[in-house]
């Protein structure tokens, strides 16, 4: 796809990303009180920026989790992966396809996020993990800090797989995708807003940029 077309799209789904923002305002404090919610994913989202300004950066661990979301993409659209390296200094994955799903996972697709949603998912599945929502909640800030911080470390330099799919398309696509697994993993797992209002307040929060965009335009 060329790059003009993929700037036209970037420029229309910037809608749909402010209303992805005001639909996850909802449904957050509708998932929990600020005590279950809020203060856990703030309180685990500040302990993880304290580590990474303090202490030494993990590298070898996000650049594992990196390389192992370029491969997991790669079998997701059935190609294959044919050797992964990882160092803390960089990493380097040889597949047999690449789309511009595969080439962004690792920035949209927050794998530790997606790990700690799934594993408290099936600990609530088998135990009854429900009365644990405070921890769930704090691991999800912690996870998500380190996500968002390590890649925007990352991004000071120069990297191929945005310049090849543009930075405005690179930086929606990208935020969609983190946006989406908070959207879809939390009311997944608390069981208070289904499906359908999730969407619905996506669609509103649209609907209301879009009018915004109309009467200022």
């Amino acid at each position: 796809m060329p790059k003009w077309i993929k700037l036209i799209v970037a420029l229309l789904l910037l809608p749909v990303a402010g209303g992805a923002v005001m639909a996850l305002f909802k449904v957050l404090p509708a998932c929990g009180g600020a005590g279950t919610t809020w203060i856990p994913i703030l309180g685990g989202a500040a302990c993880w920026i304290v580590v990474f300004l303090l202490l030494p950066k993990p590298m070898w661990i996000y650049v594992f989790g990196h390389e192992l979301t370029h491969a997991l993409w790669t079998w997701l659209f059935g190609g294959q992966v044919k050797k992964m390296k990882v160092r803390s200094s960089g990493g380097q994955v040889v597949i047999s396809k690449t789309n511009f799903l595969i080439a962004l996972a690792p920035y949209f697709f927050p794998l530790y996020v997606v790990l700690v949603v799934a594993g408290f998912a099936l600990g609530n599945l088998i135990w009854n993990w429900h009365g644990y929502l405070v921890w769930f909640h704090l691991c999800v800030g912690a996870a998500y800090a380190f996500h968002v911080t390590l890649t925007m470390h990352i991004l000071q330099t120069r990297q191929s797989d945005i310049t090849s799919q543009g930075y405005l398309f690179s930086a929606v696509v990208i935020f969609l995708g983190n946006i989406s697994v908070l959207l879809f993993g939390i009311p997944l797992l608390t069981a208070r807003v289904g499906m359908l209002n999730l969407l619905g307040w996506w669609l509103e929060g649209t609907g209301k940029i879009l009018h915004w965009l109309q009467r200022v335009v």
